[in-house]
């Protein structure tokens, strides 16, 4: 009897772990619900994008600019010198921390086999951890180029991994495909 519980345990939290490390950013879109995103043809970057702090335009910025150029062509747009819809990009990174603790008659300790039955006592020892990591935050802004408006934004929220900063050409063509699956005006492809 307790092997089954313990097999059915080690399957649900296997699950848990797969869909943790599989789950990607969390992406949130908003636009305003008056405009038709079809009657736009063209489209093009601001001179000073918010990326380029500098005097310079850095490496991110060439980045997010080919995968955003990439997704809207996908979408029938065309990069012009008068477009009208301009792009703008915003970054954060912040460093985090979380803190976490689990009794530690949830584990499979001494008495963990009752830990369905009992629940632990006030002065029962806890599992504490904490775990320290940076969260990233990427802005796409969409503005009407003769109104001067923001019409949509596309914002992309993740943990850093070391793959992501080993490997940041993938993880930015990947992150920007992510916030543009909630674009109004979808891919071909994508549109079936």
């Amino acid at each position: 009897m307790m092997h089954k519980y313990f097999l059915r345990l080690v399957i649900a939290l296997g699950c848990v772990l797969v869909a943790a490390c599989e789950s990607g950013p969390t992406i949130r879109a908003d636009g305003d619900p008056s405009v038709d995103f079809t009657a736009y043809k063209t489209f093009g970057f601001f001179d000073q994008l918010s990326t380029d702090k500098s005097k310079y335009a850095t490496m991110l910025t060439g980045r997010l600019k080919d995968a955003t150029r990439a997704e809207l062509t996908k979408r029938g747009y065309t990069e012009a010198p008068s477009p009208q819809l301009l792009v703008n990009f915003s970054t954060n990174v912040e460093n985090r921390t979380e803190v976490n603790s689990t009794g530690s008659s949830a584990s499979y300790g001494f008495y963990g086999y009752r830990a369905g039955m009992y629940g632990a006592w006030g002065g029962y020892p806890q599992d504490v951890y904490t775990t320290h990591y940076q969260q990233g935050t990427l802005a796409i802004d969409m503005v009407d180029s003769a109104k001067k408006q923001l019409v949509w934004q596309g914002i992309a929220q993740a943990k850093l991994t070391k793959t992501m900063l080993d490997n940041p050409g993938a993880a930015i063509g990947s992150v920007v495909a992510d916030i543009f699956e909630k674009y109004p005006v979808k891919a071909p492809e994508a549109a079936k």
